[in-house]
């Protein structure tokens, strides 16, 4: 039995629409759609990059105005890390759009590997905690993936 609800299942994965579908426009609509299409993708991609960092901080409000934790990842390093996410995600919407589309990538797998290490913090009990794992692997490995295959289009098969 899967600890999550389906509410949290069915918005999570549903995240994942914007990202297919707008690699597909990148890769299959008509100019100038097909660079709106790659336009909206780093857009939501940089959005979704920081609403991931953010869960660090929204996990850790709970301990504001009480003594600092012994952890360092709770005292410091969930502060830091739940801000670094947006910040590379705000620089990758200033550069050449296929550049930016590897970088958001990149953030995205590189979050989910910090999360997988620091996700125990903020989960009461282990299996809640595999199976939000086991659904934001799926969620990081999709829109990773539709993130490089829209830059691939653009760089390769659009020249």
């Amino acid at each position: 039995m899967n600890p999550l609800t389906p509410l949290v299942r069915i918005l999570s994965y549903a995240g994942l629409i914007p990202f297919i579908g707008l690699a597909l426009m990148v890769q299959l609509a008509p100019l100038p759609l097909n660079y709106l299409s790659a336009e909206s993708l780093a857009s939501y991609g940089a959005v979704i990059t920081a609403f991931t960092g953010a869960m660090h901080w929204g996990a850790n409000l709970h301990t504001l105005g009480q003594s600092p934790a012994q952890d360092h990842w709770e005292r410091r390093n969930a502060w830091i890390w739940g801000i670094t996410p947006s910040l590379v995600a705000w620089l990758a919407l200033h550069i050449y759009i296929p550049v930016g589309l590897v970088i958001l990538a990149s953030i995205v797998l590189i979050q989910r590997s910090i999360d997988q290490n620091t996700y125990h913090y903020y989960f009461s009990n282990e299996a809640s905690r595999k199976a939000f794992l086991t659904m934001r692997n799926h969620l990081s490995y999709v829109a990773a993936a539709c993130l490089v295959w829209a830059a691939i289009v653009i760089l390769v098969l659009q020249n």
